[in-house]
């Protein structure tokens, strides 16, 4: 994919790179999420098949919603259902070798973080294992956004990931939610989950690797915001149209027909 980086568009495309240097940094501490279906059954028609059948299992708790719009069961179930579909319709970038989701993959974690939304309406005690695969829907939707929806999408992201380290506040969700927190831009509290997980580490070696990692994602963070800012302060007294169309076509390098 070619871009155009003349004027404010450069900082945009460096932007988008440093989202994807974070997170495909970040993925050295993920929790691992929900697994690709097509690739257990060997990718192509098989992945689709196996998507589709997904979502028609999603439109009949639908249904089913539509009878009991508040069941708070069936909303979980159709948030996991529509995030397994979304990983039924990844596809490998063949420039990078990264996964990466395709547009059909993207509309059902949209309607995964729907269905997500409307549950927390209903749940007093959300899930913590959906919770972590939320947070990365949410991750995977920022790649591809405007920098209005990338933010608004990253600090979702943090807020699921909280969920589930306060339920579990292992190393795995607390360096998780440090690294969200720092890329949606709230430092102090990104700070506090990076020495959370510091604490939890067992040995003198890898409280060290800890601190040092998250310093680093820390610094990432820094430059993000500032980038951030540099482009809002840029498109200040554009139209929303023009706030937007920097980002238009610039994506995580997923290949179409």
């Amino acid at each position: 994919m070619l871009f155009d980086i003349r004027g404010r568009r450069k900082h945009v495309v460096r932007v988008v790179y440093a989202i994807l240097a974070l997170l495909m940094g970040a993925s050295l501490f993920l929790v691992v999420g929900p697994f690709n279906i097509g690739n257990l059954i060997n990718g192509g028609s098989s992945a689709n098949s196996a998507a589709k059948v997904l979502d028609e299992q999603a439109e009949r708790i639908e249904q089913k919603l539509a009878r009991n719009p508040n069941d708070e069961a069936l909303l979980l179930s159709l948030t996991r259902t529509r995030i397994a579909a979304a990983n039924a319709l990844t596809e490998v970038n063949p420039e990078t070798g990264a996964t990466v989701a395709t547009v059909e993959g993207k509309e059902e974690l949209e309607r995964a973080t729907e269905a997500w939304n409307r549950y927390l309406k209903q749940s007093n005690e959300p899930s913590p294992s959906a919770a972590l695969l939320v947070a990365r829907a949410y991750f995977t939707l920022a790649e591809t956004a405007t920098l209005e929806d990338a933010t608004i999408n990253v600090r979702k992201a943090a807020e699921t990931q909280r969920i589930a380290a306060e339920a579990h506040p292992t190393i795995n969700s607390l360096t998780n939610l440090a690294i969200d927190e720092y890329f949606a831009g709230n430092f102090a509290a990104g700070d506090q989950a990076a020495k959370q997980a510091e604490a939890k580490a067992g040995t003198a070696a890898a409280k060290k690797e800890v601190r040092t990692s998250m310093a680093e994602y820390r610094k990432r963070g820094k430059e993000i915001d500032k980038e951030r800012q540099e482009i809002a302060k840029a498109e200040k007294g554009q139209s929303k149209e023009r706030l937007e169309s920097p980002f238009s076509g610039l994506g995580t390098g997923a290949t179409g027909e």
